[in-house]
């Protein structure tokens, strides 16, 4: 049971990796057409950049007053934020589950 229950958490991260690689690259979008500093600050290949991931999940973006980048940044920060907890308690259940033995 407890390894149906990690499997469960498995498919939660995918969902949270669905959602991150829909609204991120929006995000990223937006910062280019509509913030060029900043998207001059994260660089080309700005995906999966480290500064750029900790500008998101920093919570970067709500010092800029733009309504939109809000509204595309915050999604794709709780889908990160979903995509980690899910991995991380699955990780935890099945290491759960090797004590258990």
């Amino acid at each position: 049971m407890i390894l149906f229950l990690a499997l469960c958490f498995v498919g939660v991260a995918i969902a949270g990796f669905s959602a991150f690689l829909i609204f991120w690259p929006l995000t990223l979008v937006h910062v280019r057409d509509r913030h060029p500093a900043l998207s001059a600050e994260f660089g080309e290949g700005a995906f999966l950049k480290p500064h750029s991931l900790r500008w998101l999940m920093g919570r970067g973006f709500r010092h800029i007053p733009d309504r939109s980048l809000s509204g595309l940044a915050t999604p794709a920060r709780i889908a990160m934020l979903v995509m980690l907890g899910g991995l991380g308690m699955a990780l935890l259940l099945w290491l759960y589950s090797l004590v258990l033995k």
